[in-house]
């Protein structure tokens, strides 16, 4: 069983204890009054090894066997050890421990029972209460949220509903997470904010889009402005290996692939020398292409659809009524 679970506020038996380095290695130098008193520290000795400056105060009941800056781990085995025997992460916090999201600076996210007495402790902690942890969270060691219910917590956390969404797509995309699974936990623990947004995005995703910039392009570029809504992640082989074109609209008769590119720079070389593979096979098959980054698509959507539109007319999709443009259109 997990440390977090076996080991309580309140004394364990001695020998049922792990001993105190095994202690101080897992928790990554972090202990709370409770454990110090238990392994034989007095109050006087406690506040002695604080006033010398050998341990120092990190949380309410909550110490570090050691001074200076808490690195990443101390400071989530602070947040936990704050919680109590039942508080995981979640949030942003359990996004990073999964990969989902990169690590940033801030509090860490905590989820802790209805009856649980923490609370916030800004900056270091933010605390989330709920009434299903027995049910969204995972096994692992540092305890976390479920990714399917840390999704669902990022996209109820956003600020706007068009986020919500955006999380949503994004996160599921990235974490390759089953959309049945996803569409498994709204039911079972309907959210009380966005639920709508939220189905919205596993819709999105079960056909093809897979990131908030496809999102933003089927809304702001095609639906608002009347063009067709082209296929999404279209297989092409290039070098013998299979990849994928954002949209295509060869089903219009018009052979003309539209890529979405939300990274400012190619930081990685093998991803550069895929795109322009892609590039020369596109070539090669006489295939027009338009790239767009996310000022492209923010900032210029109308922009945008003109430029698609005239390629699509220019490969031979002909629309079937007028023209269409939106409220942003000039």
């Amino acid at each position: 069983m997990p440390l977090h679970k076996r080991w309580s506020e309140e004394a364990i038996p001695a020998g049922q204890r792990p001993s105190w380095p095994i202690l101080l290695r897992e928790q990554h130098g972090i202990v709370t009054r409770a454990q110090l008193r238990a392994y034989g520290h007095s109050a006087a000795d406690i506040v002695a090894n604080l006033e010398a400056g050998r341990w120092q105060r990190v949380l309410p009941r909550v110490y570090a066997t050691f001074t200076g800056a808490l690195p990443r781990a101390a400071g989530i085995h602070a947040a936990l050890r704050y919680g109590g025997g039942f508080a995981v992460l979640s949030h942003r916090t359990a996004a990073e421990e999964w990969g989902l999201v990169p690590v940033t600076e801030g509090p860490v996210e905590i989820t802790v029972p209805y009856s649980s007495s923490a609370i916030s402790q800004p900056p270091l902690v933010k605390v989330h209460r709920s009434r299903a942890l027995d049910h969204s969270t995972v096994e692992t060691w540092p305890p976390r949220t479920r990714v399917t219910d840390t999704i669902v917590d990022l996209a109820v956390s956003a600020p706007t509903a068009r986020e919500a969404v955006n999380v949503v797509v994004d996160l599921v995309s990235r974490s390759r997470v089953a959309v049945h699974a996803m569409r498994d936990c709204v039911s079972m623990r309907p959210p009380f904010r966005f639920r709508a947004e939220i189905l919205r995005g596993l819709e999105l995703v079960a056909r093809g889009l897979m990131s908030a910039l496809e999102v933003e392009f089927e809304e702001q570029v095609e639906e608002a402005h009347g063009l067709p809504p082209g296929d999404r992640q279209t297989p092409v082989e290039v070098d013998g290996k299979t990849l994928w074109e954002d949209i295509t609209y060869d089903s219009y008769g018009a052979a003309v692939t539209v890529r979405l590119d939300g990274r400012a720079t190619h930081a990685m070389a093998a991803v550069a020398f895929r795109d322009r593979r892609r590039d020369n096979a596109a070539e090669l098959a006489d295939r027009a292409r338009l790239v767009y980054g996310w000022q492209d698509v923010r900032d210029s959507p109308c922009q945008v659809a003109a430029e698609v539109r005239t390629i699509l007319v220019r490969e031979g999709w002909r629309p079937a009524g007028e023209h269409v443009t939106c409220p942003k259109c000039s």
